[in-house]
């Protein structure tokens, strides 16, 4: 509980800090909320159901929670480039958090509220990933390695979400796996197996021993770990980034298919 307070404290003081030059975007924040309070507090309009005369609230609810973690890359040139894309309306996309390099960690949305940053994905049989996960955004051009500070910090948040919403161990993913025809974030030098060893996403085991069967179909066991095979060759290609294989094409040799098996054996 130590740590989750003092997790809160830092981004109620980043979010204080900052709130001078967003003064305004907060303000926005604040009356859309609002607004949104109101539609949640509204009782239903019954007018329209002949058979529905009355309105009986139940007492037996609660929020909805956010099952998946999304990682990305923002692909800008800084977290100030960021902040001001996802602060401007006409943009059209957000995330929950951006995670600066240096370490720094800007907290935009509340958890439980709906970011525009998954667009056009799907994990298995989820098809709308933005109503069903958290988005962070890592400073970084796409290019770039990811600094100590910056995974440090990321580390620490992703422990804080898990705790708090019990996220599966298999739901930390990353842009490119929900989006494979589109997005390759983050990128390459991103330490996945790092995160799975902490305990946020999975990784596969020495596969030397592992004898894959004749019959296994590569495609269906993309398409069982999540990803969607409606282009197979671009989901062969986001699942050999997302564990370091060093053979960038689009075709699985037997030791990608050693690992993939592996995997599968996981989500099964």
């Amino acid at each position: 509980m130590k740590g989750k307070r003092t997790f809160v404290l830092l981004v109620t003081i980043l979010f204080s800090c900052s709130s001078n030059k967003y003064a305004s975007t907060n303000r926005i924040y604040k009356r859309q909320v609002k607004s949104f309070a109101k539609i949640i507090r509204r009782v239903p309009v019954t007018d329209s159901f002949s058979n529905a005369p009355k309105w009986i609230g139940t007492t037996n609810f609660g929020m909805r929670k956010p099952d998946f973690v999304i990682i990305h890359h923002t692909a800008q040139n800084s977290c100030d480039e960021t902040l001001r894309t996802f602060t401007t309306k006409s943009s059209g996309v957000s995330a929950h958090y951006v995670i600066c390099k240096d370490g720094t960690i800007h907290h935009l949305l509340n958890d439980y509220l709906r970011a525009w940053q998954a667009g056009v994905s799907s994990w298995g049989n989820d098809k709308d990933v933005n109503s069903s996960s958290i988005g962070i955004e890592l400073d970084n051009n796409g290019f770039d390695t990811f600094p100590q500070a910056q995974i440090n910090s990321l580390l620490t948040v992703l422990a804080i979400l898990k705790e708090t919403y019990h996220i599966p161990t298999q739901n930390f993913i990353g842009h490119e796996d929900i989006a494979p025809t589109r997005k390759n974030d983050p990128n390459k030098n991103f330490p996945w197996q790092l995160l799975a060893q902490k305990g946020f996403g999975l990784w596969y085991d020495d596969t030397t021993n592992i004898t894959v069967p004749e019959n296994f179909n590569s495609v269906q066991a993309l398409r069982i770990i999540g990803y969607s095979v409606s282009d197979s060759l671009a989901a062969i290609e986001s699942f050999k980034r997302h564990f370091e294989m060093q053979d960038s094409s689009r075709a699985l040799t037997d030791g990608d298919k050693k690992i993939l098996y592996d995997l599968m054996k996981k989500y099964e």
